[in-house]
């Protein structure tokens, strides 16, 4: 087992049976509390997201321990109150339970909490106007919203923090926090030779690491990739925006997706790592694919990233995130995106955010906002996964130009790039079915190969044509 308790090889179970009970439980909840229903119909009609999605957690008396310990849930050693217990499931992507010693019998949770991205657009949008508890600052922040019928429905916040304890924050915290936003904000990306760039990113880091420490700094560091990604991304603006409307955010993001040139993989992984994210498996799409990737996670802040590299076969079986990789004369998708816009840790962001959703709900609502929805790469039910189209940017003369003048990109290719831009990014519409935790390597090397700069280039040209 890793220190991610994953299983043996990452071979991510379908938790059908976990994921039914904890429906179950969270439908008697809705029946019991109509302001928690009627928000669960709002999500679904206006944000393409299911209520499920947005539980953070729920409370059931003791009398229902068994049945979720049966199904798989296990006791999590996380910060709690004295008579709770936490149960989550090991291998699943799933809400936890507390089991509360103090609570009647009751067929339905005696409590539900979702969680927002902020705690103060949630209020803000729903009209709550009482004192959360749990200053600003604090790693976990809650609010009651309503309770009826002995359903108590709330809201939390959290910052780096998986545990169930409200502590006020240390004197000064809250004022490092928001210095940590504006480094991770203001963070210079585009430097002369990316050598600075990789520097100056880890001298961040550092000074945010000393102000606030790991957790809280991956936290804020992911927050502000997802910001700079969604200002050069429609889409995302599009659904953040209907999420916004509700007060969510991007709670309901599933994982973040960084390219990065082979000659700047290892700072990526080791910069990762230094953010608290372990290394979960390693993907190998074959030789003429030509990409590999490296998923990493930290469970304690719910942070899956999806590292994205060129590689060769004879790479394959060794840790390559771990070493130097040596320059190659040719590009492949990835190593071409980076070579066209820069690394996804320098300047040009995340390639795309997955978040997740009601995978053909959202593609309708989408649909009738104007952006449209590439055909699915993984169609699975335990799995749905498209990109939207996407988003076109103007890629620098210079950059063009180095890679034309390595030979890495043909004379028309590079006439091409600098006279009609190149795809940029994306926003990933997945649903996951069972708690599944992983990714299928043959539906990600199609979507990876599908987006290539010059397949696009192309097809665009065969189409005017």
């Amino acid at each position: 087992m890793t220190a991610l308790n994953a299983p043996a090889n990452f071979n991510w179970p379908l938790a059908y049976e976990a994921e039914a009970l904890l429906s179950q439980h969270i439908n008697a909840f809705l029946a019991r509390n109509s302001t928690a229903a009627r928000l669960a119909q709002r999500m679904h009609d206006e944000t393409g997201t299911e209520f499920f999605e947005w539980t953070d957690h729920f409370v059931v008396s003791a009398d229902h321990e068994p049945a979720f310990r049966a199904a798989g849930f296990l006791p999590e050693a996380s910060d709690a109150p004295v008579h709770h217990t936490v149960l989550a499931h090991p291998h699943a992507m799933l809400p936890r339970v507390i089991v509360s010693l103090k609570a009647e019998p009751s067929a339905a949770p005696v409590a539900l909490a979702v969680r927002p991205e902020y705690l103060a657009d949630f209020m803000a949008r729903h009209g709550l106007t009482g004192e959360p508890l749990g200053r600003p600052g604090a790693r976990y922040r809650i609010i009651t919203v309503s309770e009826e019928n002995g359903a108590l429905f709330q809201a939390v916040e959290r910052l780096g923090y998986r545990g169930f304890i409200v502590n006020e924050p240390r004197a000064g915290f809250a004022e490092a926090v928001w210095k940590v936003r504006e480094l991770w904000r203001t963070r210079k990306r585009d430097f002369a030779h990316d050598d600075d760039g990789a520097r100056h990113a880890f001298e961040v880091l550092q000074q945010c690491l000393d102000l606030v420490g790991t957790d809280v700094a991956c936290e804020l560091f992911f927050a502000e990739e997802r910001y700079f990604w969604e200002l050069l991304n429609r889409a995302g603006r599009v659904q953040k925006r209907r999420q916004d409307l509700l007060g969510l955010g991007w709670a309901n993001h599933d994982h973040h997706t960084f390219r990065c040139s082979r000659r700047y993989f290892p700072d990526l992984v080791k910069f990762m790592e230094k953010l608290g994210l372990a290394k979960r498996e390693r993907f190998y799409a074959g030789a003429e694919a030509g990409w590999g990737a490296q998923v990493m996670e930290t469970s304690t802040v719910g942070i899956v990233v999806f590292a994205d590299v060129d590689l060769l076969p004879e790479e394959m079986n060794e840790d390559y995130a771990a070493k130097k990789l040596p320059e190659v004369p040719f590009v492949r998708t990835v190593g071409l995106w980076c070579g066209l816009h820069g690394d996804s840790f320098l300047q040009s962001g995340m390639h795309h955010l997955e978040a997740r959703f009601n995978h053909l709900l959202l593609k309708e609502q989408l649909a009738a906002e104007g952006v449209a929805t590439m055909k699915p790469f993984s169609d699975f039910p335990f799995l749905k996964q498209a990109f939207t189209e996407g988003e076109r940017w103007k890629v620098n003369p210079a950059r063009v130009e180095r890679l034309r003048a390595k030979g890495l990109i043909t004379n028309a290719q590079a006439e091409g790039f600098v006279r009609d831009g190149a795809i940029g990014s994306h926003l990933e519409n997945l649903e996951r079915k069972g708690g599944f935790k992983g990714f299928n390597q043959k539906a990600v090397s199609a979507i990876i190969a599908a987006t290539d700069p010059r397949k696009v280039q192309e097809a665009a040209h065969a189409g005017a044509h």
